[in-house]
């Protein structure tokens, strides 16, 4: 960056000189005659040729004639140049300058759109703020990378990055797909102009990316900004159409569409739920799930109603990692009411084990690009074709009318990307992460397993040796997401754990519950409640969920902090007096919802 700016610094100077350049050229020419020895005019040798000029006066009273004689001076002989003088050569270099500049800017790696790739380099540069140079090499990177490396981020080598869940950094592939984009492809895909042509082409290639992805065809992929609004497109369309219905048939008047989601349903359902019941605008169910967090079809199939609309199930969760079995549940919910649309998130689960929009028979599908390798801001959203579609911004008609708004071009062409670098690693990469969470599992358990609470020696159990820890979620590893560990840590709060280890920069990973200090209260999430998960692990709920450029160091070094910070707070509440330990605070925990409605 500093070359660069140099260079055009110099740029600048070398045109701004260019006049003075010109002139010192002509002062080294005058310079280079006035040089020579003798009078600055020839001196005549010979006679001077005379020629006569005739002047003529006159007056009012006469006029005379007189013939007056004018020398002429000889041209100076021809005189040759003295390039050597100081001037002329100043003048040359000055006025070679500009293409000297060129140059150097032309090869200059450093200018947009010339950037060079610095593959296996994790050059670090000085960073100032929260994200440094925006031509440093951390945000620049390599183009490619590989399954386990690390990427050339400092603070990879201080914090050991767990939180996979909550987003996942921007993969060099993603990033060098869509940099064109920034740079040289700026058109509007709307346009009908030779600018809009590459920029059209592009959405058209990521759209195939996505479809292929998930087994559709390009026409059913509406992008979207974000999850959230991608599951409020599922929902409102679902609703919009009971509605439409509902005016052509008064046999249904006073109805209200119902909908059917589970009880640790992402917050973008819930919520959305929970404002359209208090509108009166719909109305809701919520299945309980099991003790691994699993719902059952059977249940599904018992909450469904004549005039349910709706069911709408997420994939994989996001804390626990349990895989629902979306396609079981729409089987029977359909088999209930026929004409019921079914929606799934697949958020979390795109990218770890496979996605396939017609094995799971649903009509609306989620996946986010902020999950997958792409920068937040992007989503999709799977309509199977002829299923209804409800606007939820008006305006153009972009994305074939169902959502308006200029397309975010660099963004989309990011989400293909990571689609297609999906289908490259789809047998490798799921292989990989189950390995990472294996090995985070055993050293854990090696660990922090053996532990009994003080005042609970007597109700300890002898056959149960690692009754310090549990591992929250489905046994069966076919039936949970291969990157994600829910881990209960007895005698710990998990919120405190991470504020201790943030202090350090020991490791970046979530909490399943919240207890500070000086609260008369706990909070655990929703989903540990629906599973029932008992409060003295929940309370100490870590969820630590690896990726693709998670190392094995990662896993060493990520348990080993976690170890350290949770005997030392075991320790510190194990010295308290009984009366004053803070986690018996957690047993007065209501939950969030109780027969689908909000408490």
């Amino acid at each position: 960056a500093h070359r660069s700016r140099a260079v055009a610094v110099l740029m600048i100077a070398a045109v701004s000189v260019s006049p003075f350049s010109a002139r010192a050229c002509v002062f080294g020419l005058q310079s280079a005659s006035n040089s020579r020895p003798g009078p600055r005019f020839v001196t005549p040798t010979r006679r001077i040729s005379r020629r006569k000029n005739v002047v003529a006066a006159s007056s009012s009273q006469t006029s005379h004639v007189a013939v007056v004689a004018v020398p002429t001076a000889a041209k100076p002989a021809p005189v040759s140049l003295q390039l050597t003088t100081p001037g002329l050569v100043f003048g040359a270099l000055l006025g070679g300058l500009p293409f000297v500049a060129w140059l150097f800017r032309r090869n200059d790696e450093d200018a947009p759109g010339k950037w060079a790739s610095r593959r296996g380099t994790s050059e670090a540069l000085p960073m100032s703020g929260l994200g440094g140079s925006a031509n440093s090499a951390e945000t620049r990177g390599a183009t490619t990378s590989a399954i386990g490396s690390p990427l050339p981020n400092p603070l990879f080598e201080t914090c050991v990055y767990l939180d996979y869940n909550a987003t996942t950094p921007v993969f060099p592939e993603v990033a060098s797909a869509c940099t064109p984009f920034l740079w040289h492809h700026f058109g509007n895909p709307s346009s009908g102009h030779a600018f809009s042509v590459s920029t059209r082409d592009a959405i058209a290639t990521a759209r195939a990316q996505v479809a292929k992805t998930i087994n559709c065809e390009p026409s059913e992929i509406v992008f979207t900004s974000c999850g959230s609004e991608s599951d409020n497109h599922a929902i409102q369309s679902a609703v919009e159409h009971f509605h439409s219905q509902k005016k052509d048939n008064k046999s249904r008047t006073g109805e209200v569409p119902h909908v059917v989601a589970s009880e640790i349903e992402h917050p973008a359902i819930l919520e959305y739920l929970i404002h359209g019941k208090k509108k009166g605008t719909l109305d809701f169910t919520l299945v309980k799930v099991n003790s691994e967090g699993i719902v059952d079809p059977v249940d599904i199939a018992s909450a469904v109603k004549p005039n349910t609309v709706l069911m709408s199930l997420m994939h994989a969760n996001n804390e626990v990692g349990s895989v629902q079995p979306v396609a079981e549940c729409a089987k029977a919910a359909r088999g209930k009411n026929p004409k019921i649309l079914i929606h799934c998130d697949a958020s979390q689960s795109l990218g770890k084990i496979a996605v396939d929009v017609a094995a799971l028979d649903v009509d609306y599908l989620t996946i986010v690009g902020h999950k997958i390798g792409a920068p937040k801001g992007v989503a999709a959203t799977f309509a199977k074709n002829g299923a209804p579609w409800c606007k939820l911004i008006h305006g153009g008609g972009q994305e074939n009318g169902r959502r308006a708004g200029t397309e975010n071009v660099v963004l989309i062409v990011a989400l293909g990307a990571a689609c297609a670098l999906i289908d490259t690693e789809k047998n490798k990469l799921p292989r990989y992460m189950e390995a990472c969470c294996d090995e985070l599992r055993r050293i854990l358990s090696a660990e922090l397993g053996d532990y009994t609470q003080v005042g609970e020696e007597n109700n300890a159990d002898p056959a149960n040796s690692l009754s310090g820890l549990r591992f929250n979620g489905p046994t069966d590893r076919s039936l949970r997401l291969p990157n994600t560990v829910s881990v209960g840590i007895k005698g710990t709060s998990a919120s405190v754990l991470l504020e201790n280890l943030a202090h350090s920069n020991g490791v970046a990973a979530s909490a399943g519950a919240a207890c500070h200090s000086g609260e008369t209260g706990a909070s655990i999430s929703g989903v540990l409640l629906a599973m029932e998960v008992p409060e003295s692990y929940a309370v100490g709920t870590l969820r630590l969920s690896v990726g693709r450029h998670t190392t094995v160091e990662d896993i060493e070094n990520g348990a080993a902090r976690i170890i350290e910070v949770a005997r030392k707070q075991r320790a510190e509440i194990d010295a308290m007096p009984e009366g004053e330990r803070p986690w018996w605070c957690v047993r007065k925990i209501p939950k969030m919802f109780v027969n689908g409605a909000a408490k």
